[in-house]
């Protein structure tokens, strides 16, 4: 049995310093007054919104208070998100009250290349020490870059320009590592080209390649740039996954599923359906769900997974797709995603026989790196 997917009927959880540091059958040896017992009730790890645009709005506020996007450049490689992210927008707060322990976060889609992406704690008041990881850069395809920047008389007004941007600004930071390894004295060195730098740690796998992409033909550009530039990609919406599902259990490439909850409100998304998630999982591909938020408000992440329930994927599955893989999509499953020794304490207590997938659930508990932050259990 995959080892995430061990349940143990009767069991405990030890937790020091706001870690795991052990899941064990059993009772413990002895038992401390500030100790839960959650009287059988069912554990889960803390679930994990893998690609949302938390933070960089805030509710009941109009334009003034958006941060998705620099639309002054198509390349904007160097924009760093935790420049713009606000945790005291109150969907953190929903976010904690929903057992979701734990957010990546991104930039919006207008401009090809469009910045770093982040993993967060949902829980803090600071997002220099939310901070789980850097992940990710953003890149876009398709619709929203292509008319971004064609009603402004602008490139790139075509999917074939949008493709050329993310290329060049890859080749150039290519060129930019290699003339920094080949300088031999500090005046050799290239001038300084942020854009080229904030590229260098993607180049090196150290951080994987999002892609924004809708359409199946968009999705194979994302796979075909990935290929020439070795480039550790990770699929976002990927709503025509499920016309390709074969192709893309090939690649072994992740795809985070989302939003579910929407209308098809643009071309590129007319074969969008709640079957897609589960099709791709199913086909073998390593499948996340997400929100997208604010699209759909983070607080229904478990809502949507159900949704994709109803609509062919398996409970194990779904949970898989809120925890582990999308920890796995992110880069992040060695800091959080499973209950394991050595882990964050992220934590979520349903009562025993609900579902965390059903409309009427909601947590008990939940503890975030060890903090208890919803308190329903006496």
């Amino acid at each position: 049995m995959n080892k995430y997917r061990d349940v143990i009927e009767r069991g405990y959880i030890e937790i020091k310093y706001g870690l795991v540091l052990a899941v064990r059958e059993g009772e413990p040896e002895s038992v401390c007054p500030q100790d839960l017992d959650a009287r059988g009730a069912d554990v889960y790890p803390g679930f994990i919104d893998a690609h949302t645009h938390l933070g960089l709005t805030t509710n009941g506020v109009g334009i003034e208070s958006e941060d998705f996007n620099e639309e002054s450049s198509p390349c904007s490689a160097k924009l760093r998100i935790i420049d713009a992210v606000n945790p005291f927008d109150t969907s953190f707060e929903k976010a904690r009250s929903a057992g979701i322990t734990a957010a990546v976060i991104s930039p919006g889609s207008m401009n090809p290349v469009a910045g770093d992406i982040i993993a967060v704690s949902t829980l803090g008041k600071r997002i220099d020490k939310m901070l789980l990881r850097t992940v990710g850069i953003k890149f876009a395809l398709g619709e929203n870059p292509k008319m971004t920047y064609m009603n402004r008389d602008e490139t790139p007004a075509s999917r074939m320009a949008t493709a050329a941007i993310i290329r060049e600004a890859l080749a150039k930071a290519v060129r930019y590592g290699e003339d920094i390894s080949n300088a031999e004295e500090s005046s050799d060195m290239p001038e300084l080209d942020m854009d080229s730098g904030a590229l260098l740690p993607l180049l090196k796998r150290k951080l994987k390649a999002h892609f924004h992409c809708h359409r199946a033909d968009d999705i194979f550009t994302a796979l075909r740039i990935s290929r020439e530039f070795d480039l550790d990609c990770v699929l976002i919406h990927c709503t025509d996954g499920h016309l390709i599902a074969d192709e893309l259990a090939r690649e072994g490439c992740p795809a985070v599923i989302g939003p579910i909850i929407c209308d098809p409100c643009k071309p590129e998304l007319a074969n969008i359906t709640p079957a897609n998630a589960g099709i791709l999982a199913n086909a073998g591909v390593k499948t996340a769900i997400c929100t997208d938020h604010s699209e759909t408000p983070i607080e229904y992440l478990t809502l949507t997974a159900g949704i994709a329930i109803k609509h062919g994927m398996s409970f194990e599955q779904a949970l898989e797709a809120v925890t582990i893989n999308a920890a796995e999509a992110a880069g992040i499953d060695d800091i959080c995603g499973s209950l394991e020794a050595g882990k964050r304490a992220d934590i979520v207590i349903f009562e025993k026989g609900s579902s965390p997938f059903e409309v009427l659930s909601s947590p008990k508990e939940v503890f975030i790196g060890g903090e208890r932050v919803r308190h329903n259990f006496r």
